[in-house]
């Protein structure tokens, strides 16, 4: 049976996070909107490690959207061989990088609304985008991690990173919305881990209903 806490404990929660984790951020490196859009895409299913491992030599060789529009693919896939799935994010980047070079002129979009009209970028990675490059906060983007911290917690029922989201985000402020998905990450990570996690060390133990937990540490 699933058990749902109140806002009050949900918001202690929160507080809680936010002072474990202060200086969460977002875990994968770029220095521009279209290095972070490139490494979003490439994310999905793979390791952060092995996405910052593989992008500083993809940044290095294609430097505008333009670059990857007209890029030949054998060589982008040769270069995130080590990313799941190289062939397919391949094709997706180059092709988001298309339509950024006939829509906006090679610049990524700063509105939820462009960024989701874009093959291949749902809510999560445009709002990871518009945190991340733009100082923009309009959802609170959830990756697995988020997912299963937020389900344990009772928080949510939700199963996937959109219903998560609806659910935190008629719950939680709009000033923790920016740091939560990160600091959800690294609970996730560091202790809330799947399959196993580590509720004895855990400093959200006495308020978290452990839904879904049948093993604990």
């Amino acid at each position: 049976m699933i058990k749902l806490v109140n806002q009050k404990t949900i918001l202690e929660g929160v507080k809680r996070l936010n002072k474990e984790y202060p200086h969460a951020k977002y875990y994968l490196n770029w220095s521009n909107p279209l290095e972070l859009l490139v490494a979003a895409m490439l994310s999905p299913q793979v390791r952060d490690e092995v996405v910052n491992a593989c992008t500083p030599k993809l940044f290095a060789k294609y430097k505008t959207a333009k670059d990857y529009a007209e890029a030949d693919l054998k060589e982008f896939i040769e270069i995130i061989k080590p990313i799941s799935f190289p062939a397919m994010k391949a094709a997706r980047i180059q092709k988001a990088c298309k339509i950024l070079v006939e829509k906006y002129g090679g610049k990524v979009p700063d509105t939820m609304e462009e960024l989701i009209k874009i093959p291949g970028i749902g809510r999560k990675t445009a709002g990871t985008i518009l945190i991340n490059a733009f100082d923009k906060v309009e959802n609170i983007p959830c990756d697995t991690h988020a997912i299963r911290v937020s389900f344990r917690l009772g928080w949510t029922r939700g199963k996937t990173g959109d219903e998560v989201e609806k659910d935190l985000m008629k719950l939680i402020p709009k000033e923790y919305w920016k740091k939560l998905p990160y600091q959800l990450k690294a609970h996730g990570r560091a202790i809330c881990k799947a399959p196993i996690p580590y509720c004895s060390k855990c400093f959200l133990n006495d308020i978290c209903p452990k839904n879904g937990v049948t093993k604990k540490y």
